[in-house]
Order: structure tokens, then sequence, then C-alpha cells
């Protein structure tokens, strides 16, 4: 799906750091930022207020187009509203990444998120857009994409200490989400043929952001 929105896609695993590069990448280049996954986790956080079993993909399809909720993009963070209130505070967490990357198998569910997500691109001059299919699936003909890892070991020390968890019950949670988003049979986490793969294993933030805006404005001659 072309747009004439310059987009760049960053995918990874949990705690690759996407996150913050990506945010920080966009703020760079001046363009909108969105995570993806702000649609998933807020959708299982809906689900659960709402007595919706994430084990139904039928009502989960039907909740994704509710007027109950809804996303918005902001330079900080991609910010999920409740009837009407910011819950994005209560979003944001392992578990809460579990349960997203549990109902993410399901393929009514990610048609249905898809459309709302594309959205993002719309009226603005460039998209950083981060996540797991983002490349993929979402804007698989982005102008430049992204694949950013990290050892396993160095993910979960950064996971356990941005949130305060046990380092071994960390990596276990890692193992198992990995496991999900990889095996799902609809659109499951992978590198985008024509990405860029980093590895950001003892890098910090800043020398991460500053290799992929040096790519990025090479690319795209920005």
């Amino acid at each position: 799906m072309k747009t004439a929105t310059k987009i760049i896609t960053i995918d990874g695993p949990a705690a690759s750091g996407k996150t913050s590069v990506s945010r920080m990448l966009a703020q760079r280049h001046g363009w909108a930022w969105v995570s993806t996954g702000a649609f998933y986790r807020g959708l299982a956080y809906v689900a659960k207020r709402e007595g919706v079993s994430l084990e139904d993909e039928s009502a989960l399809a039907k909740l994704c187009a509710s007027n109950l909720w809804e996303v918005r993009m902001s330079d900080q963070c991609t910010l999920v509203f409740l009837h009407g209130h910011d819950v994005t505070s209560e979003i944001y967490s392992e578990e809460s990444g579990a349960a997203a990357s549990s109902i993410s198998r399901f393929p009514e569910v990610r048609a249905n998120l898809l459309e709302a997500q594309r959205a993002c691109a719309n009226g603005v001059v460039g998209l950083v857009a981060e996540g797991r299919d983002c490349g993929t699936v979402v804007f698989p003909e982005a102008d430049f994409k992204i694949y950013l890892t990290a050892g396993s070991a160095n993910r979960a020390a950064r996971r356990a200490k941005e949130e305060g968890r046990d380092l071994e019950e960390t990596k276990k949670a890692q193992v198992l989400r990995d496991l999900q988003d990889s095996s799902r049979q609809t659109a499951p986490m992978q590198v985008p043929p024509d990405a860029h793969v980093i590895d950001s294993s003892g890098l910090d933030l800043n020398e991460v952001v500053e290799i992929l805006e040096k790519l990025t404005r090479k690319e795209l001659e920005l």
C-alpha cells in the first residue's frame, strides 16, 4: 500500500528498544510516530474491562470497531482511551504485552485493526511506525524498513529494569511471547526481506538512533 507519505518501519521482538528508538528517530526527522502494538494492547485491555473473552475471536473482532475506545498518536506515546478516559498507563506491562500477543494470533482481529493502523499515515509528511509486522503487513511498501533486535539476555535485562521485575521471570515471559509472536499463523513476526537488520546489543539508545538517522537520511535523501 504505497502512499504519498514517507514511511519508515521498525519491527523487532519485545524489549529490543524499538519503541524508544523509533520515537526518537521520528523526532529527529520531525515526523509523526506510532506504536502499532498499542492497538493490540488497547484491544486486550478493553476486552478485559468489558467482559469479552480473549479467546472469542468473533467478539474481539467486533470490538475492534467499537466507539467505546480509540487510539490516538502523540510524539511521546501512542495513547489509548476507553470511554473517553486515557488508560494508556495501564496497557504497558509484560502482562498486557502477553495478552496483546495472544489476541494478535486471530486473523479477524488483525484484519479489523489494519485499516486503523494504516490510517496513521494519512495527512502527515512522514511516519515512523514500530511493531512486529509493520514492514511485512501494515506498510509492506514502506520507503525504509528496519528490523531491530538484541540478544535474549540483553532484552530480558532491559525489560526487567524498566518494569522492576524479577529477571528470571522476565526471561520466561519473554521466551513465551517471542514464541507466540513468531509462530502464529497470521502475520508472524519476521524480518522483512528488504529490511536493514540492526543488533542493538551493547549499544545505548543514542548510538542506535545515530546509526538509523544516518542510514535513513542517506537512503531517503532527507
